[in-house]
């Protein structure tokens, strides 16, 4: 038997999912929250119960302690030799990646010198693989990263439009993120389509965080976010897409300073700058329906943004199969898709099935059979491709 933990380490928190890879079902899952403080959250589910704790965790370290003996006290493991290999997500591998890869010292050496592409996410996602490899030395442990899945786009599409010296000695061009999200729901559009040969579908990744990517016969030939995952879509707190010149107008006229800019831009933007109310969509939508009329501007700023991408898209493609939406507001938000679908009905040919759509449950096809379009619901499930990683390149 073979166990493989799929993890994932942010600046403040750890979620994992712990995987029999005979079959591949879930043992247990969960997430640590608010690590560093003393009110951090456990969440842990295992056998049909959820169990939630607050506790002081002061770092990573502890918080890997406190997950691993909570395995054995739970007897979920009888020892932790039983848990075979450790997958983790990365979020920048920038140019080097393209696929995923068994970490060693060159690979964390370049996990290191890209925290300056993802300064919140690379250095945590080092602190989780140190603490997992003093708690079970015995696991082999791989890099799936983020960036991998974009790393077929072609010059046309990642280099921007400025000097190429910044290219060539900076390394500055579009690296995309959500990868291995977007890998796992347009390949599992692709089973659905019966496994073509040539396919044409466009993933919506739609959550706190979002982009949307092309991908063509499997591969990804273009992706919403960039440089960093500041670019793309309106998300909850991130401004997305922005004409440069209003940061300049921001740093000169309002005489704010560049980190200050840029935290706004990341921290207090979208749709909770807009909406004034949350980064939730779930807490701005129900103030839209309540008759804010800054939360209705939001939502409808957030709709016209999805299917600017998706235009833009479809033309990339020469047309499109099927549109996936997945994530926090691409699985869960009903209101989202109908709105979405219904500002592409006419130009796509999009007929929507509102019993679906509105009461169908996991993933499934949200469209009638005379649309021209199929639309599916596809729930991602990026630790799966990490511990199916894992095991491939472990051998396990």
């Amino acid at each position: 038997m073979s166990k493989i933990i799929a993890v994932n380490a942010g600046s403040s928190s750890l979620k994992f999912q712990l995987f029999e890879m005979d079959d591949e079902h879930v043992i247990t899952s969960g997430v640590i929250e608010r690590i560093g403080f003393e009110d951090a959250i456990f969440t842990i589910k295992y056998d049909g119960e959820k169990v939630i704790k607050k506790l002081e965790i002061k770092d990573h370290s502890q918080a890997v302690e406190l997950l691993l003996d909570t395995l054995i006290k739970r007897n979920i493991v009888a020892s932790l030799d039983e848990i075979k290999a450790v997958g983790h997500r990365v979020v920048q591998g920038g140019s080097y990646y393209n696929q995923s890869v068994i970490i060693d010292e060159q690979v964390l050496a370049h996990i290191d010198e890209l925290k300056k592409l993802a300064p919140l996410h690379n250095p945590a996602h080092l602190t989780g693989y140190y603490a997992f490899e003093k708690a079970i030395p015995s696991a082999g442990a791989v890099a799936v990263f983020d960036t991998a899945f974009h790393q077929t786009l072609k010059p046309k599409c990642y280099i921007y439009p400025i000097p190429y010296r910044f290219y060539q000695e900076h390394k500055i061009r579009k690296y995309g993120a959500h990868g291995t999200s977007h890998f796992y729901v347009s390949s599992r559009v692709r089973d659905l389509l019966g496994n073509p040969e040539h396919s044409k579908i466009i993933v919506a990744h739609l959550g706190a965080g979002g982009s949307l990517s092309a991908v063509k016969d499997g591969i990804s030939i273009n992706t919403s976010m960039g440089f960093t995952p500041l670019a793309g879509l309106m998300m909850g707190t991130r401004s997305g897409d922005l004409d440069p010149s209003v940061i300049d107008y921001m740093i000169e006229q309002l005489g704010m300073d560049m980190k200050e800019l840029i935290s706004i831009l990341n921290k207090e933007s979208g749709l909770l700058g807009v909406s004034g109310v949350s980064s939730d969509f779930r807490d701005v939508e129900r103030a839209a329906i309540h008759g804010n009329e800054r939360a209705k501007l939001a939502v409808d700023i957030f709709f016209r943004r999805v299917i600017a991408y998706i235009g833009r898209y479809f033309i990339a493609l020469g047309g499109v199969d099927a549109i996936a939406f997945t994530a926090g507001i691409g699985e869960n938000s009903v209101t989202s898709r109908k709105e979405i679908l219904s500002l592409l009905s006419e130009a796509l040919g999009i007929i929507i099935d509102d019993e679906a759509n509105e009461f169908g449950k996991g993933e499934r096809l949200i469209t009638k059979p005379e649309s021209k379009v199929k639309v599916y619901v596809i729930p991602t499930n990026e630790e799966l491709v990490i511990a199916r990683d894992t095991k491939r390149l472990l051998a396990l």
